[in-house]
């Protein structure tokens, strides 16, 4: 058995949304910026995929422009901020996808912006007092702050920090990436300047994303050529990955209590089922419903024996999970590290979707038991 628990990575692509993108992989596969009737028609397809994906943020088709991804959006928007908005500080925290922390700290070290990042506590929950003081103090600012957090699941209030920005002037962009197609964003109620969707987060395809901006006049053509999408991002659309992004969102959507209900009950049932594990912590707000994303439960274990790795031990037992980010596999967490919790300990983040089974959660907890349980024997015969 096969078990992925990995989907806040990425996840699998469902069957509908492959079979909405296949007319435009195999006969209307024209460039849409063509004039003749086969390019009409996929032009057709990508404004009506626009209007679907507008629809689900309550805002304007103008308002959305389509992108390679979470990274290409994150970096449009926060150049766009920085460049046409005449932004000199930014305030962020450390928690933040390397998307932002690193397009950030780039546009800092070329001393374009001085980067402000927002303290922590060891559960990654963020001070608005201390948001509410810095946007006093200065001006223009940037706010860029995360909805859901990718690594320990975290929700960030950000209804009060777009209220906060309003407040006090300062533009606000959220990487939206993990919630967007699992909890609903009302940009007419949120009013933030920039948000940002992936398609592959929700059951689409992978290489397809899209940006909202709410002034679209001050968006910066991260991408320079020809004249697509309105003039801010040039390059010929990805008609099939677009159309499966807005036929994923819908369905996400149009069924999002069902399936978020089912999500939730995984959680818990893994949630309920580790708890007998000895010397285990939840990181963050991950084993807390009310305060983290349905999809994700970090949890840190004790090492293994005889240096044993454990994401490698359950990559051979066909069990496939993640330490953290996917774009950091290869690093520690830096999430992890802010919290300053798990420096002796081993950090797994078990992250679900509607196509994961109970069964499969069952057989998570039992490896994990007869782990661990190993462990207490080894343990017990070295220390008798």
């Amino acid at each position: 058995m096969s078990i992925y628990l990995d989907n806040a990575a990425t996840t699998p692509l469902a069957s509908e949304v492959f079979t909405a993108m296949k007319p435009f992989i195999f006969e209307s596969f024209a460039n849409p910026s063509s004039a003749h009737a086969l390019g009409r028609y996929a032009r057709e397809a990508v404004e009506r995929s626009r209007e679907i994906i507008a629809d689900t943020l309550y805002t304007e088709p103008g308002n959305i422009f389509f992108t390679s991804g979470g990274t290409e959006g994150d970096n449009t928007a926060l150049l766009s901020a920085v460049y046409n908005h005449n932004i000199r500080v930014v305030i962020t925290s450390r928690l933040e996808h390397y998307a932002v922390l690193n397009t950030l700290k780039a546009l800092a070290d070329s001393g374009i912006i001085r980067l402000v990042y927002l303290e922590n506590d060891s559960k990654g929950k963020l001070s608005l007092t201390e948001l509410d003081t810095l946007l006093k103090n200065e001006e223009p600012a940037l706010i860029s702050l995360m909805h859901g957090n990718n690594e320990i699941g975290n929700l960030n209030p950000i209804l009060e920090i777009a209220d906060l920005a309003e407040h006090h002037g300062a533009i606000f962009h959220s990487d939206t990436v993990q919630t967007i197609g699992h909890i609903d964003i009302n940009t007419r109620r949120l009013a933030p300047d920039f948000l940002v969707g992936s398609a592959h987060k929700f059951h689409g395809p992978k290489g397809v994303g899209f940006l909202y901006a709410k002034e679209p006049a001050n968006l910066r053509a991260f991408i320079k050529g020809g004249g697509q999408e309105s003039g801010k991002r040039a390059g010929t659309e990805n008609v099939a990955g677009i159309v499966g992004m807005a036929a994923a969102l819908q369905h996400a959507y149009d069924n999002q209590n069902l399936y978020e209900t089912y999500i939730h009950s995984l959680k818990k049932r893994l949630l309920n089922g580790l708890t007998s594990l000895s010397e285990i912590n939840f990181n963050g707000y991950s084993d807390h419903p009310d305060k983290s994303l349905s999809t994700v439960l970090s949890v840190s274990l004790p090492a293994l024996p005889n240096g044993a790795d454990l994401l490698r031990t359950l990559d051979r037992a066909g069990i496939f999970v993640s330490g953290g980010s996917a774009c950091s596999s290869n690093h520690s967490s830096h999430v992890i590290e802010a919290l300053g919790t798990g420096k002796n300990e081993e950090t797994i983040r078990f992250s679900f979707s509607r196509f994961n089974t109970e069964a499969e959660i069952d057989e998570v907890v039992a490896q994990l038991n007869s782990l661990y349980r190993n462990r207490q024997e080894q343990s017990n015969l070295l220390y008798a």
